[in-house]
């Protein structure tokens, strides 16, 4: 390292931080082949078990559905990885696996994807939201808007708007749709998965009967919809969350103060893929998910994100809005405090 560079890393500690946990970001086939196989086969298991359970007990069924739903929520982060292009080192096989695991979860791979990657280039910037995100108003934004966009916006931040029907729509009609923006490739693939989905629907309707699987694929996507919304809106909106301006963006920064820790029981966080360690993901995405604990383990400097517990996860749905004059997350109710 020449004398200019080592100076540079003094003054910008990130880049040591950054350039350390490369060496994470490698790929290894054993492990994300066994990762595959101890989430499909389960997966595929316990739909046919939901099956013949039918005939057995409902409320087996419906335990047997909780779980099948944790087990898509798993596969979803593999679709995640494969996105990223952290799976394999192969990018021809991130896309064929992460197709597959798109269908799986009613989501066409490459109209996501390049919006969660503009997520990931735009998170935490006040300039450039809209896209991939939860929305987010600032106090004054909010304070100056007209009733009607008051009203839409109350609307979709309540808990009951946000994840009992945010979820249904996001998974059920937003990611069957096409949009003008869209290129042909992404329109294309939208196409695929609408497809699919039906030739699927037509085959399991004709094997098990059109109301059992309706109820069960609806049961199960829609408790890994809550589930997936929940983690995602926890991942940029909690108590101690920082939003910047553009012009004091950086996305290093944002990784640790715009992104949570969420710290999770260990069974928690084998079925969301270790997403809760999304402070690690934001700075490096090239990371497999079953590497980020090792990552936050062998790194102290992740250690200093306060994690967000589950009754700090509770709280957090009280903070609506942003304000830039005290720089938090505040509820509703702030807007009749005095300055």
């Amino acid at each position: 390292m020449n004398s200019s560079e080592s100076t540079r890393q003094e003054a910008n500690p990130w880049l040591v931080i950054s350039k350390n946990i490369e060496k994470y970001q490698h790929p290894s086939l054993r492990r994300s082949l066994w990762q595959i196989a101890d989430s499909l086969i389960p997966y595929i298991g316990l739909w046919i078990l939901i099956i013949y359970s039918l005939s057995v007990s409902y409320w087996l069924t419906a335990f047997l559905i909780i779980l099948a739903a944790g087990f898509l929520v798993r596969l979803f982060i593999i679709f995640h990885d494969c996105g990223h292009g952290s799976y394999f080192k192969s990018q021809k096989v991130n896309r064929m696996v992460g197709m597959f695991f798109g269908i799986l979860a009613f989501t066409p791979y490459d109209k996501w994807h390049n919006q969660h990657l503009r997520h990931h280039g735009t998170v935490g910037n006040l300039d450039k939201r809209g896209v991939g995100d939860v929305w987010t108003m600032t106090k004054e934004e909010y304070l100056t808007s007209n009733q009607w966009n008051r009203l839409k916006y109350r609307i979709y931040r309540n808990p009951l708007v946000m994840f009992g029907l945010g979820s249904l729509y996001v998974f059920l009609i937003a990611n069957r749709l096409i949009q003008k923006e869209m290129t042909e490739k992404e329109k294309i693939n939208v196409w695929v998965t609408n497809g699919t989905l039906l030739a699927i629907f037509i085959i399991m309707s004709s094997i098990i009967g059109f109301t059992a699987f309706l109820v069960i694929q609806l049961s199960i996507l829609y408790i890994a919809a809550i589930s997936g919304l929940w983690l995602f809106y926890l991942q940029h909106q909690y108590e101690n969350v920082t939003w910047f301006r553009n012009k004091d963006w950086n996305y290093r920064t944002v990784a640790l103060e715009g992104s949570s820790f969420v710290k999770f029981p260990k069974l928690l966080q084998w079925f969301s893929g270790n997403i809760g360690f999304h402070h690690i993901h934001h700075l490096n995405a090239r990371i497999p998910n079953y590497y980020l604990s090792k990552c936050y383990r062998e790194n102290s400097v992740f250690k200093e994100v306060k994690p967000v517990t589950f009754l700090m996860s509770i709280r957090s749905l009280k903070l609506r809005l942003w304000d830039e004059k005290i720089q938090k997350m505040v509820a509703f109710n702030a807007l009749h405090q005095k300055a």
